[in-house]
């Protein structure tokens, strides 16, 4: 069967921060084709450029040069508003700290993103409840954050990141504040949302156990990736 175009299209892309007086270049003329349902880990020392890249594909920030498609939206293109107005309905977000509210129920959590949706309360339930039976965590839902384990926190995190069905999911050292049983339930579950409902992500690590999950794992070096790697 052939492959559809890639869901995600990095072309010639440059970025650079200023400090103080100096110029310093974090990524490097980059390239970078992800097709739908990859479940892709970026690698790298500090300071290689990966977060950069993670957030310039969420757009979070904008490149100094080149363009960013994703779903065949030039992203690069947007201003802003229209930039916030495109996560809100593409981007699906899972931090490494969580970021859930801790006066809200996990359940209120998950379905907070739907208020800027125009569906309605009876519809936005159903969808948070969805989410939430996605992770395993039906159970759940009516405890606070303060109520569950790292991993379940992870887990609602996740339920909220998918109950828009984003385009892509972006992940930011997922499972730096968990243990490793912890870890690999929260990886198990990413596989899955990309293995058996074609969810696209792209997750930075720096923990090469949890590379392991990745369908594909580039290493960036200096703003650049490993020519190597991208060939294969």
């Amino acid at each position: 069967m052939a492959k559809g175009p890639p869901i995600v299209q990095v072309m010639g892309v440059t970025k650079s921060y200023r400090r103080g007086d100096q110029i310093l270049r974090v990524l490097e003329d980059i390239h970078l084709d992800i097709e739908e349902g990859m479940f892709l880990a970026l690698m790298g020392p500090s300071g290689s450029g990966k977060s950069t890249l993670l957030n310039l594909i969420a757009g979070l920030d904008q490149a100094d040069q080149g363009t960013i498609q994703v779903a065949g939206q030039d992203i690069s293109a947007l201003s802003e508003s229209e930039l916030a107005r495109w996560r809100s309905a593409n981007v699906g977000f899972i931090f490494q700290f969580y970021n859930l509210i801790p006066v809200l129920t996990a359940f209120e959590n998950v379905a907070l993103p739907l208020m800027l949706t125009p569906l309605t309360k009876k519809e936005r339930q159903e969808h948070a409840k969805t989410a939430l039976h996605l992770v395993n965590l039906e159970d759940r839902m009516d405890h606070y954050p303060g109520q569950l384990s790292g991993g379940q926190q992870q887990r609602v995190a996740i339920a909220r990141a998918i109950v828009t069905d984003p385009t892509i999911l972006v992940a930011d050292e997922p499972t730096g504040d968990l243990d490793r049983n912890a870890a690999e339930e929260v990886l198990q579950l990413m596989d899955r949302l990309s293995a058996q409902m074609g969810k696209t992500i792209i997750m930075v690590t720096h923990d090469a156990e949890a590379a392991k999950f990745a369908k594909r794992v580039l290493h960036l070096d200096k703003g650049r990736f490993d020519e190597r790697e991208l060939a294969a």
